[in-house]
């Protein structure tokens, strides 16, 4: 399982979609080693196709089509994280979300810091 840590540090993520992944041998290759990283990772769309940097993801259509109102918006599409299913597939968690102000990602170290705090003292 790889993930993208920093995703819920910049981000709000709100809504969850499942995608498949179109990945080639070296790349399956990379994600098994965990030699794959999705800290730089951002997701766009090529006519009506979604693709997070060159690989394309698979969703249903009315998942893109809703996906890329959304965009128009201004929200983000955030890939979160990739796993292999029980079948041995592949499946990247990506989410829409919108990009957090300085002072919420302040807020958000805050309380990371308090729980730390809290955890320690117990």
């Amino acid at each position: 399982m790889i993930l993208n840590k920093k995703a819920k540090f910049d981000f709000d993520l709100l809504d969850k979609y499942d995608a498949g992944i179109m990945l080639t041998g070296p790349d399956v290759k990379a994600i098994r080693e965990g030699k794959f990283s999705l800290t730089d990772a951002y997701c766009t769309f090529q006519n009506t196709e979604l693709f997070m940097n060159s690989k394309k993801l698979l969703l249903k259509r009315k998942e893109l089509i809703k996906l890329q109102k959304s965009l128009i918006k201004g929200f983000s599409i955030i890939p979160y994280k990739i796993y292999e299913n029980d079948r041995g597939i592949f499946k990247m968690e990506v989410y829409l979300g919108k990009g957090k102000k300085l002072y919420d990602k302040r807020e958000t170290i805050k309380h990371r810091d308090f729980q730390r705090e809290s955890e320690r003292n117990l």
